[in-house]
């Protein structure tokens, strides 16, 4: 049949998916309205006489997949609403960018991203995850369910789930090629396994799939299904993994107030209170099963897994503050879902929040896709209450130049959280210390001899890292350290030629910001060029915009004054042709002295037409 009721106002529509549609609450003379669950061709238009709508008014997509959505075009023309998952709105909006860049000669990503639409379509939004919104007059709870894709979300109305392909049937998937996201690995089947065990957890009278019947026992369907792709998990590793008892105990004691979440990458802290609030020291990938080769967002999923095993385990009751060491994604991607479901409050250091608020003014690796504005910023130095607790903020550049460690003392031990800056796990006479410097995040060459030094200083009892176990510091672990810096540095004299000039760790002396930006078409932007002066002596240095035919400067060479080592700065307006385009390249020609860089910086523009920027 093409059109079958499957719970009272709710009919589905047989397509290249199943599309559900659920009527609104009928208002007396108005309109017969609904909102559709999935698109599949778009057929559900052709058939509102049928369904007793006199249109419908929003779509919910619970992922990217072309037989769910090929038909959202239909909806663009017919003025329904379109809503995806956040992780996925680039597969939707930005489809495009998707086609033209995916790497298709030696390809080792095999997530299913090729599944989704020909072209572009505009979206009204994206859904709000562990939260209910209201559309066409419809309350929808949607609920994070990765395994199918990254980022497939699961929509329960009333006892209702519409869970889209996390399952099939009882203990059965749609797809199991699309679970497998990288070469050999499980991601994608361990996250079925979460997913199926958190769906189990709310109270739910039906599972209503895209491919498949209507299954009126969610709890043993989902239970079977977990079951089975843990056997399947397990089948494809040496060694078995309890998937299960990551989500139920994600957390390790660390002292009896500080707790790791091994589940997350990259690891991050938790505070507690014996008020039963919690503070969170970085908060990236949380309940992760593995990160895929791909970087895009669609490949990205944050989400609040391990917070039911914070509650009922330690009795927090709230996590008032977020914490971030660093801007890197891995650190920082949950903390807007955080703060968007919690209420959590983002606190981050004077010289980390400018990144965080405006990713890609700098040219920086590791950046997240969205602006993360603070709601408080802290001082270097400065020393913050929080609860029962005060927290000193450190700079600590070295694994990037935008780094903090925090400091605070709990259950009788100095604590010193240090993100990514070193390993931790060297032993005097057995293994190396690894220092995990980057040159694209601005390490510096004495950036570990700061570090030893402030490590010396404040001689903590215990370092905690990103990726690896917690450390106990001794003497020897201190003079350790101070070594492998003192290392680093000599390495660097004797690999580079600094004894004639200062180029530093990464050889970059001159920088232009923003690095990436857009402009309307015919508009002007502004470059501000930073150069640094390499040679301990006054120089004058000369910068020379390079425009693409078409653009227009305000004027040709820029002379600065450098002072000996130091920095200065110049303002660079740049007119835009009248050509809409994307990443035009810009740049400076820089002459230093007698030292010719020629186009030593560059920086990236949108050309957008007017009213798309």
């Amino acid at each position: 049949m093409e059109v079958t009721e499957v719970l009272p106002g709710v009919l589905r529509v047989a397509d290249t998916c199943h599309v559900y549609v659920i009527k609104a609450p009928a208002a007396p003379g108005g309109e017969r309205t609904g909102i559709a669950v999935d698109f599949g061709s778009g057929r559900v238009l052709d058939l509102l006489d049928q369904l007793g709508l006199d249109c419908i008014t929003d779509v919910l997509v619970t992922h990217h997949h072309r037989d769910q959505v090929q038909g959202l075009h239909r909806a663009v023309e017919a003025g329904v609403a379109i809503h995806v998952p956040p992780v996925e709105r680039d597969l939707f909006e930005k489809v495009g960018e998707m086609w033209a860049g995916r790497q298709l000669l030696n390809d080792y990503d095999l997530r299913d991203d090729r599944f989704s639409l020909l072209e572009p379509v505009a979206i009204t939004g994206v859904v709000p995850e562990y939260r209910t919104a209201r559309y066409g007059g419809v309350d929808v709870r949607v609920l994070p369910t990765p395994g199918h894709t990254p980022g497939s979300v699961t929509y329960v109305v009333g006892g209702a789930a519409f869970t889209g392909d996390l399952i099939y049937a009882p203990g059965k998937v749609w797809s199991l090629a699309a679970t497998q996201w990288s070469y050999t690995e499980n991601e994608g089947p361990a996250m079925v396994v979460l997913s199926a065990e958190l769906l189990q957890r709310e109270q739910l009278d039906v599972l209503l799939p895209s491919h498949g019947e209507p299954m009126s026992d969610p709890q043993d369907a989902l239970s079977r299904l977990s079951a089975a792709m843990q056997r399947y998990v397990d089948f494809r590793r040496p060694h078995p993994w309890d998937v299960r008892g990551l989500l139920d105990n994600p957390f390790v004691q660390v002292t009896p107030h500080l707790l790791m979440n091994r589940s997350s990458q990259s690891y991050s802290y938790v505070l507690l209170s014996e008020s039963g609030a919690a503070m969170v020291f970085d908060f990236g990938y949380d309940m992760s099963t593995g990160l895929v080769k791909s970087t895009a967002r669609e490949a990205r999923r944050p989400w609040l897994a391990s917070l039911p095993a914070l509650r009922a385990h330690y009795g927090v009751t709230t996590v008032e503050v977020a914490l971030p060491t660093h801007y890197h994604d891995d650190h920082v991607a949950g903390m807007p879902l955080l703060r968007d479901v919690e209420g959590t409050q983002i606190w981050a250091p004077s010289h980390i929040a400018p990144i965080l608020a405006a990713p890609l003014h700098h040219d920086l690796p590791c950046q997240w896709f969205d602006p993360i504005p603070a709601d408080r910023v802290l001082g270097l130095g400065e020393t913050v209450r929080w609860r029962e607790y005060a927290i000193t903020v450190h700079d600590l550049p070295g694994h990037t130049l935008f780094a903090a460690a925090y400091e605070f003392e709990v259950d009788g031990h100095r604590v010193l959280v240090t993100g990514d800056q070193q390993d931790g796990m060297g032993i005097p006479g057995e293994r190396q210390e690894i220092l995990n410097f980057q040159y694209k995040n601005r390490f510096q060459i004495e950036d570990y001899r700061k570090s030893a030094a402030l490590y010396r200083r404040l001689r903590p009892d215990l370092l905690v890292s990103g990726h690896w176990r917690p450390r106990w510091v001794d003497d020897d672990y201190l003079r350790m350290v101070t070594e492998r810096g003192e290392e680093l540095v000599a390495l660097h004299h004797d690999l580079l030629p600094l004894d004639r000039l200062g180029l530093g760790a990464d050889g970059v002396l001159c920088r232009l910001t923003p690095y990436y930006t857009s402009v309307p078409a015919g508009g002007e932007v502004v470059l501000t060029a930073t150069v640094r002066n390499p040679w301990p002596d006054k120089v004058v240095a000369t910068v020379e915009p390079v425009v693409p035919p078409g653009w227009r400067r305000e004027r040709g060479s820029v002379t600065l004054r450098l002072p000996g080592g130091g920095m200065e700065q110049v303002h660079l307006r740049l007119g835009a042709d009248a050509v809409p385009r994307r990443r035009v390249r810009l740049a400076v020609d820089l002459t230093i002295g007698d030292l010719r860089l020629g186009q030593h910086a560059e920086a990236l523009v949108d050309v957008v037409a007017e009213g798309n920027r």
